[in-house]
């Protein structure tokens, strides 16, 4: 089968598809026929070697949690899947970034009907981050909550997650997506200098009581310059100002399980959760898929379809 693979820390290109052995599932996983797998802006920093420390390598590695597929094969003691099953959920491998991917039974849940193969693939980090995110703040009605890379992979449903809560959301992004986001209920403004003069404005005289970071850089101290206490600001790059300031760091970690992939998933189909797909790329396309990630203006998320 082809997958990604890299052989030494470094920039995009060192990404290279090759061809493997495919794998065989053990006792209680399921071989699945990857029909799509979202990428992340963290795979970019193990990538490069920025997180050595907390998440070493093994060279070569492969890359990639999220997945979507048709189970083609199951080990023995496998519980809810059989073969020709669609389902979606996560590895912990980093090897659904390929034709075929190993995952433990307990990680997947079945595809609801009339949920595409491209956002069933890209539900797990960026959805889970999300919902624990939410959850680290506990938005209550009547109260507001600012989203920093409010259109982005995380924020996106962030703000979504956060607006179920009865909220007032108040997300911050660039102009071309203030649309997107005045539509999903969400009360648009411009990143960038005076930001915190815009949000106090938009917040119409009200306190800011929660902050969710999905950005870094210099967010969760303008959070506690608008007056937010450390314990209702989540942030999931920013974790020297975190430890700083006493705020919270929940992320995908939080909140992984097949339970939350799969609410999210029924929200989803149901049409009650926007998941934007900001672009599809063949998996032989990776770099390309990549560079388009970094670039950082993505609304939504980046797909790879083997």
């Amino acid at each position: 089968m082809k997958a990604v693979r890299f052989h030494a820390y470094g920039g995009i290109d060192v990404l290279r598809v090759e061809e493997v052995e495919r794998p065989v599932p053990g006792p209680g996983q399921v071989l699945v026929e990857v029909r799509a797998a979202g990428i992340q802006p963290g795979e970019v920093m193990i990538r490069e070697g920025a997180r050595h420390g907390r998440w070493p390598a093994a060279f070569p590695s492969g890359q990639g949690s999220d997945l979507a597929g048709v189970v083609v094969a199951a080990g023995p003691e496998v519980r809810g899947f059989a073969v020709g099953d669609e389902v979606l959920g996560f590895t912990h491998d980093r090897a659904s970034h390929a034709e075929y991917v190993v995952a433990e039974d307990v990680h997947l849940v079945t595809r609801p009907e009339g949920l595409s193969w491209e956002v069933a693939g890209s539900l797990y980090v960026a959805g889970t981050t999300a919902y624990a995110s939410v959850f680290a703040v506990d938005p209550r009605p009547e109260e507001t909550v600012v989203v920093s890379g409010a259109a982005g992979g995380v924020g996106a449903l962030a703000v979504q997650l956060a607006r179920r809560r009865g909220a007032t959301v108040v997300g911050l992004a660039s102009e071309a997506n203030h649309a997107w986001l005045a539509a999903h209920g969400v009360v648009p403004v411009v990143y960038g200098e005076g930001a915190a003069d815009r949000i106090r404005k938009a917040a119409d005289g009200k306190h800011v009581d929660a902050f969710i970071d999905t950005f870094g850089d210099g967010y969760v101290d303008m959070a506690v310059d608008l007056g937010v206490r450390p314990e209702r600001i989540n942030t999931v790059r920013d974790w020297r100002a975190a430890a700083r300031v006493g705020a919270r760091t929940y992320g995908e970690g939080s909140a992984a399980a097949a339970v939350v992939v799969g609410e999210l998933a029924r929200l989803a189909a149901r049409g009650d959760l926007d998941v934007p797909i900001a672009r599809v790329y063949p998996l032989e396309q990776v770099r390309e898929a990549f560079r388009d990630l970094e670039r950082g203006h993505a609304q939504g998320k980046i797909v790879l379809r083997p």
